[in-house]
C-alpha cells in the first residue's frame, strides 16, 4: 500500500479551530517537557521528580514542507535549556570516515531530554541513495541498521516520534517561487532544491520504501498532510504530546495535570 498517495493534503481545519488546538497543544507540552526533565511532578518531598525517559523528535520531509516552521511551534513554548535542536546536512570529510550514523550519537537526548532533529540518518536512505553517494549495497542495508538503532534507543527507554511532512508537486513549486521573490527568504532556496524537485519521483519511491521498511512498534512514521500549515504545525505538536503521555503512563509516571 502507497502510504504517500494516502495522505489528504486536501484536508484542513478551520482557522481558529487550528490556532486554538495549537496553544493548547503548546501548554500541554510545555507541562509534559518539565515532567519529563523533573522539574515538576511531585515524587520529592521538594516538589521535583524523577527523571522521564528521553524524547527525539525527528523530522524528515520535501523541501519546502514546512518542516523549521513546524519546528519553532514545537519548541516555541519551552525553555532552550531543556530542547536542544540539531540540524544535519551532508557529512563531512571526518565524518564520512566513521559508519553513517556515528555521526548523530552526540546529539541524543538523556533521560530528561528532549532533542528535535532537523533531518536525521534517514539521509542514508533518501539523498544518499538518490544522488548516488552510498552505494546500493550501502543504502540497501542500512533499512535494517536503522531499525537496530532505534530499537537499540527504544530498549534503554527514549521516546522517538518521526515525521515525514507530505506536501505536493504543486504546493512546493508554489512554495518556491514564493521563496525566490522575496528576499528575506530567497536564502532558504538553493539550484540544489531546484534539481531535487526534478527527481520527485526518484525520491518518492526511495521515500516510500522508507515509510514501509522502517515503520516499527518503536518508532512508527506519522505522515503529516503539510500543504496547510497551520494544520500540519498542530497534529506535529498533539502528536509529539500523544507520545509523551503515553510513555510516562508506560514508566508509571503521573502525568501532569
Amino acid at each position: 500500500m502507497k502510504r504517500l498517495s494516502n495522505v489528504d493534503l486536501d484536508d484542513t481545519l478551520p482557522k481558529d479551530e487550528a490556532l486554538r488546538r495549537l496553544e493548547a497543544a503548546q501548554e500541554r507540552l510545555l507541562r509534559l517537557r518539565l515532567r519529563l526533565g523533573g522539574q515538576i511532578g511531585g515524587d520529592h518531598h521538594d516538589g521535583e521528580g524523577k527523571l522521564g525517559p528521553p524524547l527525539c523528535v525527528v523530522f524528515e520531509g520535501w523541501d519546502a514542507s514546512g518542516k523549521g516552521g513546524s519546528i519553532k511551534r514545537l519548541v516555541d513554548h519551552l525553555d532552550p535549556r531543556h530542547v536542544r535542536v540539531s540540524q544535519f546536512a551532508a557529512p563531512t570529510f571526518d565524518e564520512k570516515r566513521h559508519h553513517f550514523l556515528w555521526r548523530f550519537w552526540p546529539v541524543l537526548p538523556g533521560w530528561g531530554g528532549m532533542a528535535v532533529l532537523d533531518r536525521s540518518w534517514y539521509g542514508r536512505v533518501l539523498v544518499e541513495r538518490v544522488e548516488g553517494f552510498a552505494t546500493e549495497e550501502q543504502w540497501g542495508r542500512a533499512y535494517d541498521e536503522i531499525t537496530e538503532f532505534e530499537r537499540t534507543l527504544a530498549a534503554e527507554g527514549m521516546v522517538i516520534v518521526k515525521f515525514w511532512m507530505h506536501i505536493s508537486g504543486k504546493e512546493q513549486l508554489r512554495r518556491f517561487r514564493s521563496r525566490q521573490d522575496d528576499p528575506l527568504r530567497s536564502w532558504k532556496l538553493t539550484d540544489e532544491d531546484w534539481r531535487n524537485r526534478e527527481k520527485r519521483p526518484a525520491y518518492k519511491k526511495a521515500v516510500e520504501e522508507m515509510l514501509a521498511r522502517t515503520d516499527h512498534p518503536a518508532g512508527p512514521w506519522h505522515v503529516i498532510p503539510g500543504d496547510d500549515k497551520p494544520t500540519a504545525r498542530v497534529l506535529v505538536v498533539e502528536t509529539v504530546c500523544a507520545a509523551v503521555e503515553e510513555a510516562l503512563r508506560r514508566h508509571g509516571m503521573q502525568l501532569p495535570g
